[in-house]
């Protein structure tokens, strides 16, 4: 049976899976249950500064997007950071982590840019036995327009100076939360690196209003008839957060960092991917917040099996080998030629890739007076819109064109030898190969 134990920056768990820094984990009572259900471990909800509480608004906190029979696709997040007293949530801290010395416990930080106020806070988090600390460098409401949050996360230069602040007063490892509200997400991740982070962690949530009550004409959730952008999760977010984290895996600067993966992870496939483009633990949170506790149970035994059916003995086998895959686009393989294919005996005629290939694509499908679809090789470019709307699983297919057959649409013989834009005739900066 796979062994899914990890070993992230020298922080040991049972699994790899982590509970966010978020609702889920804002209290003892919260992370003792997730904790007895079998979670890896917690990011304690993020801590601020000692004095006055955050204060959070008491209306609707939460906006979402649905897809079918209305499956919680994306959740809009105005939610601050903890409202509970620094030394309430020290105090239970140190207590669950006294009871549960096996699982992770990491303490999601955000104080003011100031050197004294990281100086202040980081030895009161380490004497509750912590494992480690994140960050917060992410928060796009609220906490940005204070000064922290995204709006250190946005800046690199502030992202270097806040770690090597941690680094220096603190002996625990440090794991740098990262935006996805930038250009380029490589750039703060190498100044977490440059600061001496031990790890970095994506994404936090993204810049977004969900929906407007068309009735009120105020965005959701509405606080008294007005709204504001809050912090995109769930789901839909995956593959943004996905590609970022083939990017900090495959960026020379970047490289070899460790990195927790963060958002829309919902099933054990979801943590598969992360940890094969380069992440050594995952992160959950929204999935929680609509199926509960629980839902670690399909998680970690799905991840145990397909390990085992692929011959997987641990996590770390698994971490970052689709990294080498990833590649840019001028790299990729323009002598590599498919087809559609449609099985007919699978096909319920419903036309669905007939309209969408027809209206918005290549017309390279026919339709029969009795409704039977076939592909026009001579006009098929292989872009798959055709797979993507099909209702049937494996009814539509991408067959590769063998080497030496002629690619009905160009007339051109297909060649075995790999060739991409880099020295493509119509490259105008193409560089004829050697």
């Amino acid at each position: 049976m796979a062994n899914l134990t990890t070993d992230f920056i020298g922080i040991k768990s049972p699994n790899p899976f982590w509970l966010a820094s978020a609702p889920p984990t804002d209290k003892e009572y919260n992370v003792r249950r997730a904790f007895k259900a079998g979670w890896g471990g917690v990011v304690w909800k993020t801590l601020g500064a000692e004095g006055p509480p955050v204060v959070n608004v008491n209306g609707p906190r939460y906006g979402a997007i649905y897809g079918a029979d209305r499956r919680l696709l994306g959740l809009n997040n105005i939610e601050l950071i903890t409202d509970r007293p620094l030394e309430v949530n020290l105090r239970e801290m140190k207590a669950v982590k006294r009871d549960y010395p096996d699982r992770a416990m990491i303490a999601s930080i955000m104080v003011p840019c100031e050197e004294d106020a990281w100086r202040a806070i980081l030895p009161r988090v380490e004497e509750t036995g912590a494992d480690g600390i994140e960050l917060n460098f992410g928060c796009p409401h609220g906490m940005s327009e204070r000064g922290m949050g995204a709006a250190v996360g946005q800046v690199p230069e502030y992202i270097e100076m806040v770690t090597r602040w941690c680094k220096q007063y603190s002996r625990m490892p440090v794991i740098v939360k990262l935006t996805p509200n930038i250009t380029d997400v490589r750039k703060p991740a190498a100044a977490a690196r440059r600061g001496g982070a031990d790890a970095v962690s994506l994404i936090n949530t993204i810049n977004s209003i969900t929906s407007v009550n068309l009735d009120t004409m105020s965005p959701e959730p509405s606080i008294d008839g007005k709204g504001s952008h809050g912090g995109y999760c769930g789901p839909a977010v995956k593959p943004i957060a996905l590609s970022m984290v083939s990017e900090i895996a495959r960026d020379p600067d970047t490289h070899g960092m460790p990195i927790s993966g963060i958002g829309g992870v919902t099933t054990w496939r979801d943590a598969a991917e992360f940890l094969s483009l380069g992440a050594g633990n995952v992160q959950v949170c929204t999935a929680v917040m609509t199926y509960g506790f629980k839902i670690i149970d399909e998680m970690t035994s799905g991840l145990s099996r397909w390990m085992d059916d692929k011959g997987y003995t641990s996590v770390e086998d698994v971490v970052g080998r689709a990294v080498p895959n990833v590649t840019d686009w001028k790299h990729l393989n323009l002598n590599y030629i498919a087809k559609a294919k449609i099985d007919q005996d699978a096909c319920i005629s419903c036309g669905r890739c007939y309209a969408a290939c027809e209206d918005t694509s290549h017309q390279a499908i026919a339709m029969s007076a009795d409704r039977t679809f076939t592909v026009i090789d001579e006009e098929c470019v292989a872009c798959n819109l055709c797979v993507d709307v099909c209702p049937v699983e494996d009814c539509i297919t991408m067959e590769a064109m063998a080497p030496g057959t002629t690619d009905p649409r160009t007339g051109i013989v297909v060649k075995a030898e790999p060739a991409d834009w880099t020295t493509h005739p119509n490259n105008p900066g193409a560089v004829a190969a050697e």
